[in-house]
């Protein structure tokens, strides 16, 4: 020690002049560990304000563990003979088994979407039951448009409206039908069958038709399994698919062809066949249909759909739809109401069976309703 500060002390290097050589060996080891830190799979680092000012970083690792599936906010219920999908996707080498849909939280607890489906005011001042189913029974059964020209199910000639009730209609306006020396699409969605005159009269007409039915596995001619391929320049051929409508978008896509699915979203099925437009469109989708709409609404795939045929069902909330009573009908409403926004206009309105909505039995309504819809702005 005695030798060490002589040598100090003698014009080698001042002992203040040496406090700056002993800081280097622990600023070298901070910076190779905030180098290293930032590396770590889930690690963070954190900038704070007033340390960063006086020129100190200060930095943490928060995790190195894998990362913890947490989708369990929300409904989890499923559909009826419908899977949910697991999917593998290449990932710079590594094969992660990952669900491939949005997490659920995403979606808000009053039926919020991406693109925010705009939630309509109380019927009135407060909220009330009476009012709010009110309020969509007016709604759903007074037609916006008339028609002095329809096609009914099952005929391909257009005639006046029937004077005896139907369970849909098309309008068959000349402005509102496909050209005749045009393309023509039709897409129909049913897993009960309950879909077989409408594959008659858009046949009938010529059209490409595509009937998807997950539960269907004795489908006749044209049976394309799960895989999507048209059958573009075949007018009035029926081709089957083993596929379903989903409502949430992809957060993953396959590159590697089209490989078919249990499900995907109607843009998916439309760009997968190769058409921009679906003339024609029928959905049975057995209480998923609210969830579907909304998906069709924010991503503003109804602006290519001209006509459409669709069962509402009000006996139950709906698939992955929250809320007590009062506000599931204002949420129906809403979206009944983006429907509208999106062009469509209802032509045609047909009651189901039984009076029960949400579990209640009421007099004035039905559980289910079969709307026919047109869009006037295509």
């Amino acid at each position: 020690m005695r030798t060490c500060a002589r040598w100090w002390g003698r014009g080698g290097l001042s002992l203040r002049a040496g406090i700056p050589l002993l800081l280097i060996p622990p600023l070298i080891l901070a910076l190779q560990l905030l180098v290293v830190g930032t590396r770590l799979p889930g690690a963070a680092r954190a900038w704070v304000g007033e340390e960063e000012r006086d020129g100190v970083v200060a930095f943490s690792v928060i995790s190195i563990e894998p990362e913890r599936n947490w989708r369990q906010f929300g409904s989890q219920r499923r559909r009826p003979g419908v899977e949910e999908e697991k999917r593998e996707e290449d990932d710079g080498g590594r094969r992660v088994g990952a669900r491939a849909y949005e997490d659920e939280n995403e979606m808000h607890l009053r039926q919020v979407g991406p693109r925010a489906l705009e939630l309509q005011q109380w019927a009135v001042d407060k909220s009330s039951f009476t009012a709010e189913l009110n309020r969509i029974v007016t709604y759903i059964t007074r037609p916006q448009l008339n028609c002095s020209r329809v096609l009914s199910p099952g005929q391909t000639q257009a005639t006046q409206p029937p004077a005896s009730p139907v369970h849909w209609l098309l309008c068959a306006e000349d402005w509102l039908l496909p050209a005749a020396d045009g393309s023509c699409v039709a897409y129909s969605f049913s897993m009960d069958g309950g879909d077989v005159d409408f594959l008659k009269t858009v046949s009938g007409l010529g059209c490409e038709v595509h009937s998807f039915d997950p539960s269907n596995s004795d489908a006749s001619g044209g049976h394309l399994g799960n895989g999507l391929a048209s059958n573009r320049g075949d007018g009035g051929v029926v081709s089957h698919h083993k596929m379903w409508l989903e409502w949430r978008a992809l957060k993953k896509r396959r590159t590697r062809g089209n490989l078919g699915s249990v499900s995907q979203t109607l843009a998916d099925i439309m760009a997968a066949l190769g058409h921009h437009t679906v003339h024609f469109l029928y959905a049975d989708l057995l209480s998923a249909e609210w969830r579907v709409f909304q998906n069709w609404i924010e991503t503003g795939t109804l602006q290519n759909v001209h006509h459409l045929v669709a069962t509402v069902h009000l006996q139950w909330a709906g698939f992955e739809v929250g809320g007590n009573d009062e506000e599931v009908l204002r949420y129906w409403f809403s979206v009944l109401q983006g429907l509208q926004a999106s062009g469509l206009k209802l032509v045609h309105s047909s009651a189901g069976e039984g009076h029960s909505v949400l579990k209640h039995t009421v007099a004035n309504a039905h559980g289910s309703y079969t709307l026919s819809w047109v869009n006037t702005r295509h």
